[in-house]
């Protein structure tokens, strides 16, 4: 019993895994100014491909983004956009180009994040679509935790990007902060060395007057 017991367990674990591992391609990279990054992907006509980007640092947080058929045809285009998500299915045979541009910013330097997501996604039990009775305690267990785990992995990429844009922000007003600091310091001290000047000339010039006149 305790070996027939393990056995489930690790098939059912097995089963879980497995169909977590759906196609796609998630990548966060870094984007120059004046710059642009192209990424490509082979499809078969009529499969289903989603992209969900996001700027995650960077100037104003914006980024134009652009996708191409394979006979070079734009399917897809915005300009400065923050995030967006983009769903189409592949028309024709080969491969597809995902470019991201940051040419119109000539000092910001970006870091963008994007998920490609091809296909649909397996259905967990292999005959889940096909089969006429109901499902075992085992399955809907199965069907359960993995519905919920994917719950997770979404609500965990979206706080990673929460967290990873609030750090950039505050890295960002450290820098701010830090600069203005060292130009009060600087225009402090300009002024101190200023009034010293300025009220020692003062006293120079009345020393001058009094010995003249005593003479």
């Amino acid at each position: 019993a305790g070996t027939a017991r393990g056995w489930a367990r690790g098939w059912a674990l097995a089963l879980l895994l497995g169909a977590l591992r759906a196609g796609g391609t998630e990548l966060t990279f870094e984007l120059p100014d004046s710059d642009k990054h192209c990424f490509h992907q082979e499809l078969e006509r009529g499969l289903k491909f989603t992209l969900d980007y996001q700027v995650i640092t960077g100037g104003h947080y914006d980024v134009d983004c652009y996708i191409e058929d394979p006979h070079g045809q734009t399917i897809y285009r915005e300009t400065k956009k923050q995030y967006d998500s983009f769903l189409h299915h592949a028309e024709l045979t080969g491969i597809y180009t995902v470019c991201f541009s940051n040419e119109f910013s000539t000092f910001s330097h970006k870091t963008v994040y994007f998920n490609l997501q091809v296909g649909d996604e397996p259905p967990i039990l292999p005959d889940m679509g096909t089969r006429v009775t109901a499902l075992t305690q085992m399955e809907s267990a199965c069907v359960t935790i993995h519905e919920a785990l994917r719950a997770v992995i979404d609500s965990q990429t979206h706080y990673r990007l929460r967290e990873a844009q609030d750090r950039g922000r505050a890295e960002e007003l450290s820098g701010r902060v830090s600069y203005w600091s060292v130009g009060e310091t600087v225009i402090l001290l300009v002024v101190s060395v200023g009034q010293v000047l300025l009220l020692k000339s003062f006293f120079t010039e009345k020393r001058a007057g009094g010995g003249a006149g005593s003479t």
